[in-house]
């Protein structure tokens, strides 16, 4: 079944309250997905730095001297801020590759969640608000944001299993649905280079548009190229470092709604997602055509 919310602010003046409203909007999804949790934030950019989101099963030993083990590694600075079983590692943007190659060969207990200027993903196994008050999501700044409340029914409930999926420098992806043609899509990806963590349907969308991306789409084109090449019933909702997308499939059996001001763009699987948002009262609200992509960018 699962929840989705999504949150893309036109108004700089609600930056930081940026996590305040996205954590009430996961609250009213809890009932969709009880299982697991996860987001993601777009803060500011930091000149000339990139971030690095990790997760360990056992933080307190997979965290140990891994800001100075890679700093020697990658031959730069790294400072490294702790959340609970999550991490945020700061390092020179030029050394960002690097750095993921060298936590993917030296700290195996290490698990990448996600790579940009500026995106940050924490997802972990729980009860959504449980999941949100521990990684304090309330507090949190930033220009827009997606969040995922999980009922797996394809595979096992694990952190890995969460939502988001990160494929690419500042891109993620929330998904309810079910992809039919996954399998075959991961294994021409695998051919091309792409590296798969999991057997979750849902990263294989994620590492799709990442790919059409790479080869120059914007967003909104890898959106409707996926029209084409996924097969399958879906809800996407997709963030970027400056853009902000929604996609369902051309059946459309998964509910979802959109709603706009001139302050902001959100989403919900449900419109009781958003009756918390300010000024909802006076929004534009719909439901998304099938078929049909929704994008916007700053």
């Amino acid at each position: 079944m699962c929840g989705i919310v999504g949150l893309f602010l036109k108004d700089k003046e609600l930056e930081k309250q940026l996590g305040q409203l996205l954590s009430s909007m996961l609250a009213t999804m809890c009932d969709r997905g009880p299982d697991s949790a996860g987001f993601a934030v777009y803060g500011a950019p930091q000149d000339g730095r990139a971030k690095i989101t990790v997760q360990a099963a056992d933080p307190d030993a997979a965290f140990a001297g891994l800001d100075s083990a890679l700093a020697k590694r990658i031959g730069a600075d790294v400072a490294m801020h702790r959340k609970t079983t999550h991490a945020v590692l700061s390092l020179p943007a030029d050394r960002a590759v690097a750095a993921r190659d060298a936590l993917r060969a030296d700290h195996p207990a290490v698990r990448v969640m996600g790579v940009g200027d500026v995106i940050e993903i924490y997802k972990e196994v729980g009860y959504p608000t449980d999941v949100v008050q521990r990684f304090g999501l309330a507090g949190m700044t930033g220009t827009h944001g997606i969040g995922h409340t999980r009922m797996a029914t394809e595979s096992a409930v694990t952190t890995l299993g969460a939502h988001p999926f990160s494929t690419g420098a500042d891109q993620c992806l929330v998904h309810n649905g079910s992809l039919s043609n996954h399998n075959n899509l991961r294994r021409d990806m695998v051919r091309e280079g792409m590296r798969f963590e999991t057997e979750n349907d849902s990263e294989v969308a994620a590492a799709y548009l990442t790919a059409q991306m790479d080869k120059g789409l914007s967003l909104g084109a890898a959106l409707e190229k996926s029209l084409d090449d996924l097969d399958g019933f879906y809800t996407f909702v997709v963030g970027t470092k400056t853009g902000f997308g929604v996609l369902r499939d051309p059946i459309a059996c998964k509910p979802a709604v959109l709603a706009e001001t001139d302050q902001y763009v959100a989403f919900g699987s449900e419109y009781r997602a958003l009756v918390n948002l300010p000024g909802i009262e006076a929004a534009r609200v719909w439901e998304p055509e099938p078929a049909t992509v929704y994008f916007w960018e700053r």
